[in-house]
């Protein structure tokens, strides 16, 4: 990933300094979860390895960081003195975790140590200097768009299996985001199938003209994991040179961009694909399952043939032997074989879990199948692309 971390000063043992919050556990253990996410667990900064907590106002906020990633949260806590410590994040997430429900203490003590008190629990943990604490940026003043929280919650899902995992193809490694006035869009590809789902009719205020930004793949993950608990609403998004800033409730997410641009998927869509064939999701899911147990372990090959409304599901191994499965399907196209990759066809087919029928649109086999939901009631534009494989 091209980015360029930001300078962090030498971490020193946590001068004393005043702080002292008493805070529901489960309220700060669902704060402290969400930080672990981003907190780095192996580090040559042993800082990145804290939670910066801070006591203001009647609240305690949670911020982590690894440069690239940032979260910050916060929850009601009754604040006895304010102040900012810093904590082994990792270490007070799975102490928290254990203890009784209950209230909290967090209290800092001469030495610069931390102690945290629950019923007859006392303990003391050693932190690091607050002061030394990598600045987290600010969310931008103004620019900002409101997002609906229910439609980005529906899209990720949708688009992450398709994200590249390749980390030589950076610019694979993400998501992109399209905002234009009246839809949001979603795309993901990792050079062998393309996921692409748009949600129209859809107006966002502060959209004047299309922008596009490419969300980094640990960014689609935080985000899908912010929003499961986000039943309504909207959500806040702005972005400046450097990040890309999300504020979801009492949270705000921050990915540092990913420079580069996305590769015209556009060009890639196949146009026309007349051969059509439309199959029950759980039929063509189950059988494309127990045929894949005798494909090949590495290529992963399948056999699609379409006949007269069937479509014949098949693979063979020398090692392994061979199988062969028949699921009907309205067709009445020649007859067509086409290989794929198994596994490209169940992730689709598990994005639309609750969809009955899926459209299977292929020109020949030697051209990329194109995979939609086949309901009228589908909200969503949702298309996948697979490229396929020798047979």
């Amino acid at each position: 990933m091209a980015t360029t971390p930001m300078p962090v000063a030498n971490v020193t043992p946590q001068k004393a300094m005043l702080f002292e919050v008493s805070v529901s556990k489960q309220e700060l253990l669902q704060e402290l979860q969400m930080a672990q996410r981003v907190t780095e667990r192996k580090t040559t900064i042993p800082i990145l390895s804290n939670f910066l907590l801070t006591a203001e106002a009647g609240r305690l906020i949670v911020s982590a960081t690894d440069l690239n990633h940032s979260i910050q949260s916060s929850c009601a806590a009754a604040v006895g003195v304010a102040g900012s410590i810093t904590v082994p994040g990792r270490k007070l997430f799975e102490y928290v975790r254990l203890l009784p429900d209950g209230n909290i203490t967090l209290k800092s003590l001469p030495n610069g140590w931390v102690q945290i008190r629950s019923g007859r629990s006392n303990t003391k943990m050693v932190g690091m200097d607050a002061a030394n604490y990598p600045k987290i940026a600010e969310f931008p003043a103004s620019g900002a768009i409101s997002l609906p929280a229910l439609v980005l919650k529906a899209l990720l899902p949708r688009i992450a299996f398709a994200i590249s995992g390749i980390e030589s193809r950076y610019t694979l490694q993400a998501a992109l985001m399209i905002l234009k006035p009246d839809s949001l869009s979603l795309v993901a590809t990792d050079g062998h199938r393309l996921a692409v789902i748009e949600k129209k009719g859809e107006p966002l205020a502060g959209v004047v003209a299309e922008q596009k930004h490419l969300l980094p793949q640990i960014a689609v993950s935080q985000l899908i994991s912010l929003l499961s608990t986000v039943k309504e609403g909207t959500i806040d998004f702005a972005a400046n040179e450097t990040n890309l800033f999300f504020r979801i409730q009492e949270r705000v997410y921050i990915a540092r961009k990913i420079a580069g641009s996305f590769p015209n998927y556009e060009a890639v869509m196949p146009r026309d694909n007349s051969l059509i064939a439309i199959a029950n999701v759980n039929d063509l899911a189950s059988s494309i399952q127990r045929v894949s147990q005798f494909a090949d372990e590495r290529s992963g090959s399948i056999r699609l043939a379409l006949g007269e409304n069937e479509i014949k599901v098949s693979s063979a191994n020398s090692e392994a032997g061979e199988s062969e499965d028949v699921i009907p399907a309205p067709y009445s196209g020649p007859p067509l074989v086409a290989g794929f990759n198994y596994s490209y066809i169940i992730d689709f087919l598990k994005s639309i879990a609750g969809t009955d029928e899926v459209r299977l649109e292929f020109k020949d086999a030697s051209h990329a199948l194109l995979m939609r939901p086949e309901t009228s009631q589908d909200q969503y534009a949702f298309q996948y692309v697979v490229m396929p494989m020798r047979t």
